[in-house]
């Protein structure tokens, strides 16, 4: 569909544009993907800590969060400039310059991995460093153990990026949500029942890591085999991105990625190193129940962010800022009401990691509320990097993360696992505030329509009925299973009510096209 054409506004029961129809249906796999991550996660997360413990779960997650940030670091933000590039090619060049792009993106990230697990298999003053609770050699043997999985993990990421930027999440969906989650939960229920441990559990997460590299190496090849190049067959010509215009853009979104993932778990390593690992491990918990509610925001992101790209690449300028604005009205809807269950009864949902984890509860409630931020805004900082700013998304994260350590480092010793969340709050808040004055006076990029406003007002009846049930039932599963009951009534009246101006004619359209 020609740009002009994605422009025309959809009429009820017509055609979604094709930007919105083709964010629908990544959004339907991302949603799919993502509740099965959360699920998998849990159940990991439970496995672990009733194992080993507290204790033993937070020198493990530790491992984890040190893997997730030098991997993440380590991939220099080549995925994000393919995401972005790959189909700006498509859309405006000849296609065949991806395998430049590839060697570009690939080799430096490759090459990064391998120095970034140097000290982590040589040094043994990082582990102890890291891992003071445990015993030197326990902790020697499992920062070993991460890095040896390193270099595999960081390519694979790059590779999945390269996937999207075809047009598709179910690669990513199919490696990163649901085969690593299910497959590391397969993996550790017969370790946790017959030989539980730090190292055997530790060796449970990663295993998966290297799978997943294969197969996001065998999905890009089917990506590439399923999009026929010109004649002359893929490669032959030069690429129209240089090196320098693909290193200038993913150079800011590199370093600004290490302080994305470092907010979520820069909190384990400062609990672990300044408080204790069984706090660290509550802390990782209620890491996970925050991220599970974003579910429905990741996958909305994965979906719109090369469409936003392509809509740009044509100058299509307009269909871009009516995505974004249907794209924060879904994310506000479906999201909302998960933070407004979970911030009123904390303490029963950490119950299901154990009874010692119930300590988080007001972290979690501090980060429930600075999450209902990161809603309201949409993708905001996704809007940033698919226009090309990725230094101003530099500045973003790079301010956010320096009030996240500011306040970390003040209030981890005194308030433990509080003070963590309410640094990650705190980051949270300035981050998506900034992205999303940026994307309004600078790019031009509105959220809030009729749609948008339904979608919070529906938000607000559900966060009312929940914590009118809080007070009426206490924090207790039946309360939880009243206030769920109530809360679905008025979110599914309002769903229904007000369907097309929430877009869920889009979506259901998407759906029904899908099955014809």
């Amino acid at each position: 569909m020609t740009a002009p054409e994605a422009a025309a506004p959809t009429r009820p029961g017509a055609p979604a544009p094709s930007g919105v129809a083709a964010a629908a249906r990544g959004g339907w796999w991302g949603v799919a993907g993502s509740g099965v991550n959360a699920v998998f996660s849990f159940l990991l997360v439970g496995l672990i800590t009733r194992a080993v413990g507290a204790e033993g779960a937070g020198a493990i997650f530790t491992g984890v969060a040190l893997f997730t940030i030098l991997s993440n670091t380590c991939k220099l933000g080549a995925d994000t400039g393919l995401v972005r590039f790959v189909p700006r090619d498509l859309a405006v060049g000849d296609g065949r310059s991806v395998d430049a792009l590839l060697r570009t993106a690939v080799l430096p990230a490759a090459v990064a991995g391998t120095a970034a697990a140097v000290p982590l298999l040589m040094s043994p003053a990082v582990a102890t460093a890291l891992l003071p609770d445990l015993p030197a050699a326990d902790a020697i043997a499992l920062v070993r153990l991460f890095g040896l999985f390193l270099p595999a993990a960081t390519v694979g990421m790059v590779l999945l990026g390269a996937t999207r930027g075809y047009g598709t999440v179910v690669p990513f969906v199919g490696v990163e949500q649901i085969g690593k989650p299910v497959l590391r939960v397969l993996i550790a229920v017969p370790v946790a029942f017959w030989v539980p441990g730090t190292l055997a559990l530790a060796s449970a997460w990663l295993l998966p890591a290297f799978a997943g590299s294969v197969a996001a190496w065998v999905c890009l090849r089917r990506c590439r085999a399923a999009r026929p190049h010109p004649a002359g067959g893929p490669g032959t010509g030069g690429s129209s991105v240089t090196w320098r215009e693909f290193w200038g853009f993913a150079g800011p979104r590199a370093v600004s990625s290490v302080f994305d993932i470092s907010a979520v778990w820069v909190g384990v390593l400062l609990l672990s190193a300044l408080a204790t690992a069984g706090e660290a491990g509550v802390y990782t918990a209620i890491g996970r129940v925050v991220t599970a509610c974003t579910l429905v925001q990741l996958a909305v992101r994965l979906a719109v962010a090369p469409e936003i790209s392509r809509l740009l690449a044509v100058d299509a300028v307009a269909p871009a800022q009516a995505l974004h604005r249907i794209s924060t009205c879904w994310t506000v809807l479906f999201s909302w009401p998960l933070f407004a269950v979970v911030a009123s009864f904390p303490e029963t949902v950490l119950s299901v990691f154990g009874p010692e984890f119930g300590i988080g509860a007001p972290g979690l409630v501090v980060l429930c509320a600075a999450s209902l931020v990161n809603v309201a805004v949409g993708n905001a900082q996704t809007v940033l990097l698919m226009a090309g700013r990725s230094s101003w998304h530099l500045a973003v994260t790079a301010a956010a993360f320096g009030v996240q350590l500011v306040v970390g480092l003040l209030a981890v010793p005194v308030w433990g696992v509080l003070g963590a969340a309410v640094s990650w709050g705190a980051a949270i808040v300035v981050e998506n505030l900034t992205a999303a004055h940026l994307v309004r006076r600078r790019l031009g990029f509105t959220t809030v329509d009729g749609g948008y406003a339904v979608a919070l007002t529906a938000g607000l009846l559900v966060t009312v009925v929940m914590t009118a049930t809080r007070l009426m039932k206490g924090d207790t599963p039946s309360g939880l299973a009243v206030g769920m009951a109530l809360g679905l009534c008025v979110f599914g009246t309002s769903l229904w009510r007000y369907r097309t101006s929430l877009g869920v004619s889009e979506l259901v359209g998407v759906l029904r096209r899908r099955a014809a």
